[in-house]
């Protein structure tokens, strides 16, 4: 169910609806007040469409480097992930030629008892 939030971003109120509750989405715009007083201070001659057009900017640019560096983790997590397959492969193996020399060395002492 959506809630309908009154936001107040770069001085202007806002109706919002979302689907995430109050807290979050009040989150989001204390984040973006913060990004547009601080590019609008660092830029006293822009206009309020250009502070907004930078902060939007840096919003996509870090969303496109943080979805990038998720790509990269998923990537390294799967060949973490077949590395650890080929490992368990290699103990059952092992596992299984312990087994066959343990019964082998057992067949052994019984013919060495048995002579």
């Amino acid at each position: 169910m959506a809630n309908k939030i009154r936001l107040v971003v770069g001085g202007l109120e806002y109706c919002i609806l979302a689907d995430e509750d109050e807290a979050y989405v009040r989150s989001v715009g204390d984040e973006l007040n913060r990004r547009l007083d601080q590019i609008s201070r660092r830029n006293p001659y822009l206009s309020t469409t250009m502070v907004a057009v930078l902060a939007a900017l840096d919003l996509c640019d870090e969303n496109k480097k943080a979805l990038s560096e998720a790509d990269d983790l998923r990537m390294q997590m799967k060949g973490y992930m077949e590395e650890a397959a080929c490992a368990r492969l290699e103990a059952d193996e092992a596992r299984r030629e312990i087994d066959r020399l343990n019964r082998e060395n057992q067949s052994l002492r019984k013919q060495q008892a048995k002579a």
